[in-house]
């Protein structure tokens, strides 16, 4: 597979037919998540996105011509399991639909550092690093899609005039657009397997992150409450790279 960068990799890609199909899917999923952000906080919103995984199981399974293995059935019940306790016990609270850049600036000079730093390392690195640093990159953009997204959606009752002068839609266009690149680049930089759960579990921790930082959403964080939930974040991380490499294996041989 050839290995195009920038504007070469996305003229070859808007000319493959499945990748259409595949980003015409990723737009109606992210259509929905932006209905979903319009009345829970990101605290809420982006663990439950992980369940695309378990959802994509038995799909991937059959498209590759098998049935889901004891192993990748026990992850998605851990998975699901961790997830409704999360919810259940950590209380995800919203904070506020949109931040100023002031507000912003703490936060988002660290993850700016951050991308700039993944993508630098990336020049350099080959094979599964390189997939990695990108992987990581695009977590970061895809975490502040995300967390973008809230104030985008608020600022619609605005009018289409407030829509297209806000900074946030226009750094949200940006995001998406350098963050689905970045995506592909890792996704034919190296294994699969290195760049998905990369992706998978960078962007919820990266929107949760935001979110407690910039937005004031908060968990609930009382004693043995906060070691109980932080137990459930580092499971639903292990279940989510778990399924996620489970998933590039699957990929790879369908």
């Amino acid at each position: 597979m050839p290995h195009d960068r920038g504007v070469a990799l996305l003229l070859r890609l808007v000319r493959d037919p499945r990748w259409l199909a595949g980003a015409l899917g990723d737009t109606a999923a992210f259509g929905m998540q932006a209905v979903a952000l319009g009345f829970g906080s990101l605290l809420l919103v982006q663990p439950i996105i992980v369940t695309q995984l378990v959802f994509a199981l038995p799909l991937a399974a059959r498209w590759a011509g098998r049935r889901p293995s004891r192993t990748e059935l026990s992850w998605a019940a851990v998975l699901v399991v961790a997830l409704v306790l999360f919810v259940t016990v950590g209380e995800p609270t919203a904070g506020v639909d949109r931040a100023g850049l002031v507000q912003w600036a703490p936060t988002g000079s660290v993850l700016l550092a951050l991308f700039a730093g993944c993508l630098l390392a990336a020049r350099t690195a080959t094979g599964t690093p390189r997939a990695l640093l990108l992987a990581a990159a695009t977590g970061i953009a895809y975490g502040v899609v995300a967390a973008l997204t809230l104030g985008v959606v608020d600022t619609l009752s605005d009018g289409p005039v407030a829509l297209l002068t806000s900074w946030e839609t226009w750094v949200l266009v940006v995001a998406v657009v350098g963050g689905t690149l970045l995506q592909q680049s890792a996704f034919q930089a190296g294994a699969l397997g290195a760049s998905l759960p990369a992706v998978v579990v960078g962007a919820p921790l990266v929107a949760a992150v935001v979110g407690v930082t910039v937005l004031d959403e908060r968990l609930a964080t009382g004693g043995p409450v906060l070691v109980l939930v932080g137990a459930l974040v580092v499971v639903l991380v292990v279940a989510t790279v778990a399924l996620a490499r489970a998933s590039a294996r699957t990929s790879a041989r369908a």
